[in-house]
């Protein structure tokens, strides 16, 4: 039996279906979801639905949801613990419980769909490839061989989600990526995938990677820096991949505070640094953090500074320090590296 047959064998067993997204969820995540869905109703499930939990603040995030027009509800965790018979759960893009997702440890899974790196991944239909570029491939991949002739707004999606998880096809790319994007792009509406493109970016955003960019210390080919506090969760991504491009910068790592939680991330060229690993060696007792070689990112919840008030300037030179000391000991760059 083929992967599809095993998903749609799965899917004729339930009436109702639950995509959970993995916390502030991004193009990848969110176009899987939308491409799952328009499955299960194949499938001959009549009523699905696209959870989600934290924000969705990427500017260009957002204009995805608003220009595609995708019908998202707030996560509930009543919904996934006490779903009657018929009701199914998948994860997209995300494979545990409790990870980068608010849904409790040891929730069963019925699908999983998913290319992060993970392990030990519990679900009656499991379609994980860490070698893939996005998670949107493996969904296309679904819709082409269902022969499903995709409308333009799921094909822009896919499309749109391929592009943004791989750079433009620079990053974590295979023969699959270009496959699929070639099989999409006869249903895709360009005009719409250009608007997709060049979202503008608020005030706040450019706030805080000016923040970070002025906030910057490098040892050896590695940079890390900071954006402060901040209510642009992504500006923390987006200042990694500004200075990542910083002449002589082979790994950058920015860290912010948003709310109640620390959040990282990291990208590398250097074949020397799997950053995933990095993050997750440094950050593992205290949150969740880890990715690919080259893409990566973490969470850490501020109760760990509990002693301090969470608005207060000694909190975040604290946060400086504790979080720098570690990268610095995990990277081996004490002694300049």
């Amino acid at each position: 039996m083929s992967r599809v047959q095993e998903l749609q064998s799965v899917l004729s067993e339930g009436d109702e279906l639950n995509i959970v997204c993995h916390n502030n969820p991004d193009p990848d995540c969110l176009a899987s979801a939308l491409a799952l869905g328009r499955i299960a109703s194949v499938a001959g499930i009549d009523e699905h639905h696209i959870l989600y939990s934290g924000d969705i603040s990427h500017q260009q995030n957002r204009a995805f949801v608003n220009l595609l027009d995708i019908d998202l509800q707030p996560f509930d965790a009543a919904t996934v613990v006490d779903r009657p018979e018929g009701s199914l759960l998948a994860f997209v893009d995300h494979s545990i419980p409790g990870a980068n997702n608010r849904v409790p440890d040891g929730t069963a899974l019925d699908i999983v769909i998913d290319h992060h790196p993970a392990e030990a991944i519990e679900a009656r239909f499991v379609d994980h490839r860490e070698e893939l570029g996005a998670a949107a491939t493996i969904l296309t991949q679904y819709v082409h061989t269902l022969e499903m002739e995709p409308d333009d707004t799921l094909a822009t999606a896919l499309l749109f989600a391929i592009r943004r998880e791989t750079l433009n096809f620079l990053r974590g790319v295979t023969r699959e990526e270009y496959d699929a994007a070639a099989y999409l792009n006869e249903y895709t509406d360009q005009g719409l995938l250009r608007e997709l493109s060049n979202p503008s970016v608020s005030g706040a955003t450019i706030d805080a990677i000016a923040t970070a960019i002025g906030n910057r210390t490098t040892k050896a080919s590695v940079l890390i820096s900071h954006v402060g506090r901040t209510r642009e969760r992504d500006a923390v991504p987006q200042g990694a991949d500004y200075l990542a491009t910083l002449e002589g910068v082979q790994t950058a790592i920015v860290f912010g505070v948003v709310d109640d939680t620390i959040h990282l991330s990291a990208r590398s060229s250097d074949p020397r640094v799997h950053v995933g690993d990095a993050l997750d060696a440094a950050f593992a007792d205290v949150g969740s953090a880890g990715g690919h070689y080259d893409v990566a990112g973490g969470e850490i919840p501020l109760g760990i500074f509990a002693d301090y008030e969470s608005d207060s300037l000694q909190l975040l030179d604290i946060v400086e320090q504790v979080v720098t000391a570690r990268l610095v000991a995990e990277l081996d760059l004490d002694d300049g590296g």
